[in-house]
């Protein structure tokens, strides 16, 4: 009885041993395929930390002066067209100088005129009238003057009287002989010399007036896109500088039609990175929301990474890729927001050309 209840005890520990043989064997072989499957997935994406920028990126306008705010006539979120001006220095001393300077072009150009067209026509008729007149004076002295060269000769007047008519005949002769000149001057055409300095003087004192207006120009700073203002730095009356060390930016501003992503893919991917390949981002603030696009670009120089997502195990030892991320029209995200990336590469593509389109449409279609 005791042999056959001992047969029977280790029948059934022999059924037990190979029965948790065959059942581990069986979990070893299934979480095998299913690590192999996680793999194989993880494998089809490029994961890396992003954040969201207008397609323009950020344009941070700042003044060409050093000066005084004297406006900002645009509040942050404002639509802003190409041209607009979006704040405006103190510039009453700029004003004044270019009126100064438009005031000297005037006078040049009428300098000019006046040296090209000559004697005005009551010019030349009173010189004529000068001319005449004294032809006339020294036609008298020279008739007396023969007179009282006849009487010296008889002896009726004395030497010092013929000498006192003959020196008035020598000065009615000068001043006939000086306005006969004047009035050859006056009806001349003017000298090429005299005009050549003229429009020398002119284009100074132009040149004077385009440098006057730059700088009157340059206190006001204006939109060189449409776009919206994301940010502005600095309020009326404030102080901005122009400094090659220190940019100011007065304002900042973006073309937000289209949205992209900045994202640092890990020096380890950046063989499988290509241009066209689609891509979702997903943030914090919007839940499991897949928001959808295609990358545009692909760096060419590995550097720092330059998102960083405050995570303590964060590495930042490593050189990443900047690849930029264009997303699909109709995106709305806040500039600047953090976004973690994912990047479908090839093999996960031709994946996703097995898949239903609304798996890969936007962010809308894919959260359904």
């Amino acid at each position: 009885m005791r042999k056959k209840l001992a047969v029977i005890v280790a029948i059934a520990l022999a059924v037990l041993t190979v029965t948790a043989q065959l059942f581990s064997a069986a979990r070893h072989t299934v979480s095998n395929t299913h690590d192999t499957a996680q793999h194989s997935r993880l494998a089809d994406w490029i994961a890396g930390p992003g954040r969201i920028e207008p397609i323009s990126e950020d344009i941070q306008l700042g003044s060409q002066l050093s000066g005084k705010l004297k406006s900002v006539n645009v509040p942050e979120g404002d639509a802003v067209h190409t041209g607009q001006v979006l704040a405006v220095l103190d510039n009453d001393d700029y004003r004044a100088e270019l009126a100064s300077a438009a005031a000297e072009v005037e006078a040049k150009q009428a300098s000019l005129r006046k040296v090209t067209n000559g004697a005005r026509t009551q010019e030349r008729e009173e010189a004529m009238a000068g001319v005449r007149e004294a032809q006339a004076v020294m036609a008298n002295a020279e008739a007396e003057l023969a007179r009282r060269r006849e009487l010296y000769q008889s002896g009726v007047v004395s030497r010092e009287e013929f000498e006192h008519y003959t020196r008035e005949y020598d000065v009615a002769k000068e001043q006939y002989q000086e306005k006969s000149e004047h009035s050859l001057l006056l009806n001349s055409a003017s000298r090429e010399e005299d005009v050549a300095f003229a429009e020398a003087d002119l284009r100074l004192a132009q040149a004077n007036e385009a440098e006057a207006r730059a700088k009157y120009e340059k206190t006001f700073i204006k939109a060189p896109i449409d776009g919206i203002v994301l940010r502005t730095h600095h309020r009326i009356g404030e102080s901005v500088t122009n400094s090659a060390t220190t940019p100011d930016p007065v304002l900042t501003i973006g073309d937000a039609h289209l949205l992209r992503v900045r994202v640092n893919i890990d020096e380890t991917d950046v063989n499988k990175v290509r241009v066209g390949q689609r891509a979702y981002v997903t943030a914090d603030a919007y839940g499991k929301q897949k928001i959808w696009g295609h990358v545009v670009q692909v760096g060419e120089l590995l550097g720092p990474k330059t998102v960083r997502t405050d995570e303590p195990t964060e590495r930042v030892d490593r050189k990443f890729l900047e690849t930029l991320v264009e997303l699909d029209p109709g995106a709305s995200l806040p500039m600047g927001l953090r976004v973690d990336a994912f990047i479908l590469t090839d093999g996960g593509q031709t994946a996703a050309n097995r898949s239903q389109p609304s798996d890969f449409g936007n962010s809308k279609t894919s959260d359904r």
